[in-house]
This record gives C-alpha cells, structure tokens and sequence, in this order.
C-alpha cells in the first residue's frame, strides 16, 4: 500500500470495526484478547482506535461490560447487547448487499 492511500484504507477498516466487534463480542471478551482475534480474522484494528470505540459502543448500548477480578490482573469483558446483536444483524445485511454491488461493479456486470 502507498502511504497516499493509507487514509482510504483507514476509513474503510475504520467502518468496519464496529460491525467487527459487535460479532465478535457475541462472545464476551476483554479488550487485547480481542485485538488477537481480530487481527487472527485478518481484520486489522490498532488499539488506538479499539478502545475509544468500546466505550462508544458501550454507551450506546450496544455493548454489555463487567470486570472480572478472578485473576490477578483485572479485566474488563464486553458483550454484545441485544441491540448490538439486531444492529448487526442489520449491518450484515446491508455489507451482503454492498459486496454485491461491488462485485457486479467490479465485474462491470448488470444486477
């Protein structure tokens, strides 16, 4: 990647984390573990941006937290609320339906 396409790159990975960590967080899971999941999943998010955006999703009630003190280092889990969970349904939804019409216009294909 060039770096004068770096900040289009950001801003397609930027709209898609939010969707990311409300699926991922399906399953509850605490921030740097999240990170590795991700980045295993071949989504690349730096934790610059994934905290702030935790937080924001938290206080949208998309996402549920709790801290678990069982271990020596206190970690906070999230989870994705049930409104978290039908707003990505919703935006599944809507990314199949783009990717479509980007492979038909990729394809330089009719719908």
């Amino acid at each position: 990647m060039q770096d004068k396409d770096a900040t289009y790159f950001q801003e397609l990975r930027r709209g898609t984390a939010v969707l990311a960590c409300l699926l991922a967080l399906r399953t509850p899971n605490y921030g740097y573990a999240l990170l590795e999941h991700l980045e295993a999943a071949g989504i690349e998010v730096e934790g610059n941006t994934l905290y702030p955006l935790l937080r924001r999703l938290e206080a949208q009630g998309l996402l549920t937290s709790e801290w678990n003190t069982d271990e020596a280092r206190p970690r906070k889990f999230y989870r994705t609320s049930q409104a978290g969970i039908d707003l990505a349904q919703r935006l599944s939804a809507d990314w199949e339906r783009l990717t479509d019409s980007l492979r038909h216009l990729t394809e330089g294909t009719a719908r």
